[in-house]
């Protein structure tokens, strides 16, 4: 009877096992990587609760590694350290090349681009007039704001503008309308961020080529169905209200799924000579 009974049992084990949907169980955690464009606070609170709602999602566990500036995400990213992380579309050639970081998903309801802002009351019209004028960014390596524009001035319009690099998106468009520089480069999304008695006395001068905005990426050493599990999860979020407003201050509008092609196209656009290491 004992043989009989253990046979059944093992039987509806096996009928079990068979029939349960595969997951992926959580046997480490898994590090997170956040390119700093907030301050640590922030970037926690911003953060956060969309990855416990990822946790929920796919059983995983994962582990918000912090960088206090740009350049010490980079050195991180470079050496590896992340299995998975949050960064901006040129990090992503350079992670690509030197570890292998694969996109898994990124916002596909926008692209990214710079803007070059001159005073309302600027006689300036045309970007060709920038020649040779002093132009202000907030830090050499800022993609939308400072490499792509200055790589833009050279491959685009064949021009040299004397860069003047002021620390912060908000210190551009203070030099700007103080008539301190003729021109500066930002983002759209810091431009509609000013106080009106600065934005009101700027006028877009120029719009930058686009990009696909920021990816998350997964680093080759993570197993593929983690990896799976992880841009599958984070759709499913993101096909939530719930989920959209999690992914929202990040900001994500619309998440889809990435891939290198989305970035291949800035390989062309002189973005490594500008660079500072």
């Amino acid at each position: 009877m004992t043989f009989l009974y253990s046979g059944r049992v093992s039987l509806l084990l096996i009928l079990t096992l068979l029939l349960t949907p595969p997951k992926v169980v959580a046997t480490e955690t898994f590090s997170f990587g956040i390119v700093p464009q907030f301050d640590a606070r922030r970037t926690h609170k911003v953060w956060k609760p969309l990855l416990m709602r990822l946790e929920a999602e796919t059983g995983l566990k994962f582990r918000i590694v912090g960088s206090s500036t740009i350049p010490e995400f980079e050195t991180q990213f470079m050496a590896g350290e992340f299995d998975f992380a949050y960064m901006n579309p040129y990090h992503v050639l350079k992670a690509a090349r030197s570890v292998g970081y694969m996109p898994l998903v990124r916002d596909v309801g926008r692209t990214l681009h710079g803007v070059i802002v001159v005073p309302n009351d600027s006689p300036i019209t045309r970007v060709e007039e920038l020649d040779g004028k002093v132009v202000a960014f907030p830090a050499p390596n800022a993609l939308g704001a400072s490499l792509i524009p200055r790589a833009d001035f050279i491959n685009v319009f064949g021009i040299s503008i004397v860069p003047r690099y002021v620390q912060s998106h908000s210190s551009v468009y203070l030099n700007v309308a103080l008539g301190e520089t003729a021109a500066g480069g930002g983002v759209q999304k810091t431009l509609g961020q000013q106080p009106a008695e600065v934005r009101d006395t700027l006028r877009v001068l120029y719009r930058t080529r686009e990009t696909a905005p920021h990816p998350l990426v997964a680093h080759p050493r993570v197993p593929e169905r983690v990896r799976n599990a992880v841009r599958d999860g984070l759709l499913a979020i993101g096909a939530t209200e719930e989920g959209r407003r999690l992914l929202e201050p990040i900001p994500i509008d619309r998440i889809g799924i990435a891939t290198m092609a989305d970035y291949r196209p800035m390989e062309a656009w002189g973005l490594d000579a500008l660079y500072v290491q």
